[in-house]
């Protein structure tokens, strides 16, 4: 399997949230999970001065442009292209080119591989988030998403829920 890179695309200015969230989407409803693994806005926190007080906020770093944690083929460039809101891919020509790790660096954007001792089959406790406390059986392992798959009990019925490497430990 090829290996994911990070790209950066270029979006109509102030379209970067709604570019993000309609990758999110497609990637869910065409089950991409696995070959488009993250897609970012980086952000930096900056004092503003407004009517004497100063204010902490959030601003893009590259207004105009969202970064995808991808494995490049020809099914993910499509969905990604044809995305309202996307006027295309960083590169030259319609080739796109991926970040280079010194690239990423500044940008506190790591490609952290977390190994974990656990098995599908294997009961897991979660120890932080929104599921801490939950305990459950690992129904599938994808380390490319650095996740583990489990199932635990809402309303009375088993759910699939996604739980990140760093938030479950080996039962």
């Amino acid at each position: 399997m090829a290996d994911a890179n990070w790209y950066v695309v270029h979006t109509y200015s102030g379209y970067e949230n709604k570019v993000k969230a309609d990758i999110e989407k497609t990637i869910e409803n065409r089950k991409l999970q696995d070959q488009i693994l993250e897609v970012s806005i980086p952000l930096q926190d900056v004092v503003e001065m407004k009517n004497g007080t100063k204010k902490n906020v959030s601003k893009k770093m590259f207004p105009g442009y969202v970064l995808i944690h991808m494995i490049m083929n020809d099914d993910t460039w499509y969905v990604v292209r044809n995305t309202r809101g996307v006027t295309g891919f960083v590169g030259p020509g319609s080739k796109p080119v991926p970040l280079t790790e010194a690239e990423m660096r500044p940008l506190g954007i790591q490609n952290r591989e977390v190994e974990i001792d656990v098995e599908v089959g294997d009961s897991i406790q979660v120890i932080a988030g929104a599921w801490e406390g939950t305990v459950g059986t690992v129904k599938s392992i994808s380390t490319h998403r650095q996740t583990v798959t489990i199932d635990v009990e809402m309303f009375g019925r088993a759910t699939s829920v996604e739980i990140g490497f760093l938030d479950i430990k080996k039962m």
